[in-house]
């Protein structure tokens, strides 16, 4: 899973990176330790019948159902498996008609070492540009409250990847950002593949990245193992 990641793009590059309008609410950046159910930017593509345009907005990360009663009914859906979610009826329709990038510097994962403690890494591209999440997104609404939330969707981790983390985020290339938001017909199930290892470098950070307080740019530090 991906539950962790850093963002520093300034948010109206990533307007003209992604040729998107930006919303006026968008979160503070740089934020290099971006947690679960806080506003993250996302970039969504509108309906034909609203001009189709490009958005870059604020979303919740944590899909919300739309049976869920309240935000916390359930499990918090940060992440939605690529093998089962054009199946679970959570994310069956999201899946179909809105789906979303995410861009990063990179993501955090964990891995435990035989009867040690868990160790932070950080993965970023090893090529130039952010790191851009396949997502999926849904409005939840109940009685007053409005929600727009959003989950990454994830798959099997090959390679180097899979000796830290077993599921690693769906990375998409610039070619395919337009396909995977409906742009380019179908064919958006074939992109759902893990990264390549050149594509990918990775490096030990320091153990103050495990408390969701912590924040700077030290995170993403490389410290030796």
């Amino acid at each position: 899973m991906c539950g962790r990641f850093a963002l520093s793009m300034p948010s109206d590059a990533m307007a003209q990176l992604f040729k998107a309008a930006p919303a006026n609410d968008l979160p503070i950046l740089p934020n290099y330790n971006i947690c679960p159910t806080t506003q993250i930017h996302v970039i969504y593509r509108e309906s034909e019948q609203d001009k189709g345009q490009r958005r870059l907005v604020p979303m919740r990360w944590g899909f919300v159902p739309h049976w869920y009663k309240t935000p916390s009914d359930g499990p918090l859906l940060i992440n939605a498996r690529a093998e089962t979610l054009a199946e679970k009826p959570a994310f069956r329709e999201a899946c179909r008609a809105r789906r979303c990038l995410i861009p990063a510097d990179g993501f955090y994962e964990w891995f435990r070492p035989e009867g040690g403690e868990k160790l932070p890494w950080y993965i970023q591209p090893s090529g130039e540009g952010p790191m851009v999440f396949a997502g999926i997104w849904q409005t939840w609404e109940q009685n007053s409250e409005r929600l727009t939330t959003c989950a990454m969707v994830t798959t099997e981790a090959t390679g180097r990847m899979a000796e830290i983390h077993h599921r690693i985020p769906v990375i998409l290339q610039p070619h395919d950002w337009g396909k995977w938001l409906g742009e380019e017909g179908h064919g958006a199930a074939r992109l759902m593949q893990p990264a390549s290892d050149d594509s990918l470098k990775f490096h030990r950070v320091g153990k103050a990245v495990n408390s969701n307080r912590a924040s700077g740019p030290e995170l993403i530090e490389e410290i030796e193992e």
